[in-house]
């Protein structure tokens, strides 16, 4: 009461321009930092009213809300008594929950969303059975809002926008068409001998690709009558007796095609091969090898080596195993394409001539036992795969029976019925007739000046998959939208449209019940279509999408150059751990700690883990000694968390309390240089840390995440186990040949040091000790990974009436655990998700 007595005499004092509803505790404590004289943080309380209406005005109270309630702000507990920062805490939760839930029920929780351009090519895919429509890059880069592309705020539209969606829509509608009165004829191409490779002993010399017979290289000269040496390559092109070995990786620039393939026409093709693992050895001599070797083809237009044309990877994944065996997998090519053989995990040689007049290739020294590679005796690949009925399915979708010409007996009725058949077919509500009348009319008008009916009906299917009927997501607002909640539950679930099943139920007004809408989420959850929301989600929410972004420094990391295979696993890795942590339900506290990992046989090796055989990922349990566990020191995430040339404590630091924990710290100071590593290998980076926070200022901001970033610091750029740092100037040298037949040198620095102190003031010695620091509050996780759920689901972000309700959905699962499917399954059905 002393408080409230005083006030009148404080804003006299002060100047101060509060509203007479704001908590007075704040004249009192707060506007000795900020006010007009002190604006420390940017922050003028005295400039700043308390119109709660206002939502920009509403955001800076939440901000300042916060501080308070963490603790933050005053700085020094004893500026603000408890029982005061209580009052201050209780009264602006009230106010401004009350101004929040009352805009929310006014206008909805956020702008009405539009698809984002990975949502609109795969709603176009199932709309027109379409699996490969590849119409992604006509439609501009979306925008992202607090790292996700599916941000409400982000997704505007504009001009632009609206004419790369008509583009889009008409170039999709076109590839779902045909004109062709049959199928393309399949073409059928099968190659041995010296057909299976542009060449004999080249791109690596020939430890990099021989040909064999009876396991040994074989030589393609002879002398002509006139004596002078001639190739006989030509005289094995269809010798079914040799085998091409392979013993070098793909990567640019690499022309490992087969000899007089392309293709003719887009489309899938099917890729049928024998072959078998080998070893070289010296001597061009080939044996059995003893476990499987990875491999895949990778699709471009073939070039010379002086040409980079886009490559593409296709077909997937294949353990070559010792045996002889026929391997088939499935391609996509564009028109111009051909395959090129991939093998994952084995030298790239490719070094520049001393003289830089070009590459040369230098194999690396063979590891003990023999040089791994695939002996390939035979290769078929046929097509482009057809559809079994003609016309194709996506051309019934445009045109139903009308064949392939279409040409109605009464097309003014005919093309009513088509669109009302099409709309039907692609919208994700019921349209208003009075928006397919407007088409009706476009498609009329088309038809009065004479264009030919499949163009004038492509006209207006094109108008009604650029229209706000197709390309909005709405809201539930409703307590009968059971449209919105099935799209909005497809859209986040499987990243497209409801299929048929949700929309008969959204038809019956059956998805607010709750029964029906768990069984929903877990079967959309357990379909194929998940492994879209998989990819998208973690593409943003840990940045994964960035994964190729920095190249290691071939100076300190030589042993990662062109490991294309351990960032490929490092990558599969993470989104098979996360998919498992929604499928198999698993507590939150898994993204800091857990007694297994996902890896294959190029992971276990990364991990020092037992060896394993072949690409697949596959539980693993950890040793009891293992620093790995948990999604925290997965090598993907290590990875994205770090740079190219070095780790920073303060980068990781920050990026684990942000993406991870749910505590992301302020912004840096524009005037603030990075910390730069020390590449000599003199300084230690607590040296460095140490230089970089000299200021009170900086150092406070910095003890809330350097310390996590210090605990990190025995993981590499690519997350591999280190005691030391390397250098190029202090310490042990280190010499030796990289995997691309490069000399290298560096040396053995300082030792890492990762001991440090949380902010609470608990302690810690190394990683696995920082992990159970963390992990004791699964709460905090897991609220985290609730707001990311519901930013991604519903296009806005956790707002401060949506609080409470998140507190209730961690509380229904705080029994358990915290599992995460059991969260996602709370979010699903919650007022927040269903909508008010």
């Amino acid at each position: 009461m002393r408080l409230l007595r005083m006030l009148p005499a404080l804003v006299l004092a002060t100047g101060i321009s509060l509203a007479a509803d704001a908590p007075p505790q704040i004249a009192q404590s707060c506007t000795e930092c900020h006010d007009k004289d002190n604006t420390k943080g940017g922050l003028d309380l005295t400039a700043l009213p308390f119109d709660l209406q206002d939502p920009a005005t509403r955001d800076r109270w939440i901000r300042i809300y916060d501080r308070v309630e963490k603790g933050e702000m005053p700085p020094k507990p004893e500026d603000l008594p408890q029982s005061e920062r209580a009052d201050i805490v209780q009264s602006l939760s009230k106010s401004i929950l009350t101004a929040d839930h009352a805009d929310i029920l006014a206008h909805g929780r956020g702008p009405l969303r539009r698809l984002n351009r990975d949502e609109y090519e795969q709603n176009l895919r199932d709309i027109l059975q379409l699996p490969d429509l590849d119409i992604r890059d006509i439609l501009p880069e979306d925008r992202e809002g607090q790292r996700f592309n599916k941000t409400t705020q982000m997704l505007d539209m504009s001009r632009v926008q609206l004419v790369a969606y008509l583009d889009a829509a008409e170039a999709a509608l076109h590839a779902a068409m045909t004109t062709e009165p049959a199928p393309p004829e399949v073409i059928k191409y099968r190659a041995v001998g010296t057909d299976l490779f542009p060449g004999t002993g080249t791109f690596g010399n020939r430890e990099a690709m021989f040909f064999a017979q009876d396991n040994k290289a074989m030589e393609f000269r002879r002398k002509n009558d006139k004596g002078k040496d001639e190739s006989t390559e030509h005289d094995f092109a269809k010798d079914d007796t040799i085998e091409m070995a392979l013993f070098r990786a793909a990567s640019w620039p690499y022309i490992g095609t087969l000899k007089h393939f392309t293709a003719k026409r887009a489309g899938s093709y099917k890729v049928r091969f024998s072959a078998r693992a080998v070893l070289q050895q010296p001597g061009f001599v080939i044996t059995q090898a003893v476990k499987p070797l990875p491999m895949t083809f990778r699709t471009r237009k073939p070039a010379g080596a002086d040409i980079i044309n886009e490559v593409h990877d296709s077909g997937g994944i294949i353990d070559i195993q010792p045996e002889k065996r026929v391997y088939e997998t499935t391609v996509r090519l564009r028109e111009g394409e051909a395959i090129e053989y991939s093998v994952l995990g084995i030298p790239m040689p490719l070094a520049m001539n001393p003289n830089g007049s070009g590459p040369t290739y230098r194999y690396p020294p063979f590891p003990e036992g023999g040089q791994p590679g695939i002996a390939v005796q035979w290769l078929e690949i046929e097509g482009p795969i057809a559809s079994q009925t003609w016309p194709p399915p996506s051309h019934h979708v445009l045109f139903d029976d009308l064949g392939i010409e279409p040409k109605p007996r009464d097309p003014q009725q005919d093309a009513k019925r088509l669109l009302r058949r099409f709309v039907k077919l692609a919208a994700r509500e019921p349209v208003p007739e009075e928006d397919l009348q407007l088409l009706d009319a476009l498609i009329q008008s088309q038809l009065a000046k004479n264009i030919p009916f499949r163009e004038a009906m492509l006209a207006g299917y094109k108008a009604f998959l650029a229209s706000g009927d197709f390309i909005y997501v709405r809201e539930p607002l409703k307590a009968d939208d059971h449209y919105a909640i099935a799209s909005r539950l497809s859209h986040f679930l499987t990243n497209s449209r409801p299929d048929a099943q949700l929309m008969q139920l959204a038809q019956n007004k059956n998805l607010r019940d709750p029964q029906v809408l768990r069984a929903e989420t877990e079967r959309l959850i357990a379909s194929n279509g998940f492994d879209r929301f998989v990819k998208n989600f973690t593409d943003c929410w840990l940045s994964l999408r960035q994964i190729r972004r920095d190249d290691p420094d071939i100076r300190l990391f030589p042993e990662y150059r062109f490991d294309e295979y351990l960032v490929e696993s490092m990558e599969r890795e993470t989104r098979t751990f996360f998919t498992s942590m929604i499928r198999d339900n698993l507590p939150a506290s898994v993204l800091v700690q857990s007694d297994f990992v996902f890896a294959n046989d190029r992971l276990a090796a990364h991990y020092q883990l037992p060896p394993l055989s072949g690409s697949a990922m596959r539980k693993v349990s950890l040793p009891k000694d293992s620093p790995y566990g948990g999604l925290l020191t997965q090598a993907a995430v290590l990875k994205v968390s770090a740079n190219g040339t070095t780790t920073s404590p303060v980068v990781r630091g920050a990026w684990v309390m942000e993406r991870l924990i749910g505590q992301p710290p302020p912004p840096p100071p524009a005037s603030v240089p990075a910390v730069e590593p020390d590449i000599r290998g003199a300084k230690t980076i607590r040296d460095l840390l140490a230089l970089h926070t000299k200021s009170k200022s900086c150092a406070a901001c910095h003890a809330r995440f350097d310390p996590v970033g210090l605990a990190l610091e025995n993981f590499d750029i690519l997350g591999g186990w280190r005691t030391n740092y390397r250098g190029l100037e202090e310490g042990k040298r280190i010499d030796g040949i990289d995997r691309a037949g490069h000399s290298y040198s560096y040396t053995i620095a300082s030792p890492v040091d990762t001991n440090g102190k949380l902010l609470d003031g608990r302690t810690f010695k190394d990683v696995s000790q920082l992990k159970t620091l963390i992990a004791s509050d699964p709460r905090q996780l897991a609220r985290n990974l609730l707001h990311q759920f519901t930013l991604y689901s519903t296009g806005t972000p956790v707002r401060f009436s949506d609080r409470p309700e998140i507190e209730s959905m961690l509380d229904a699962c705080a029994k358990d655990g915290y599992r995460v499917q059991d969260l996602m399954h709370a979010l699903v059905q919650s007022h927040t998700f269903l909508g008010q």
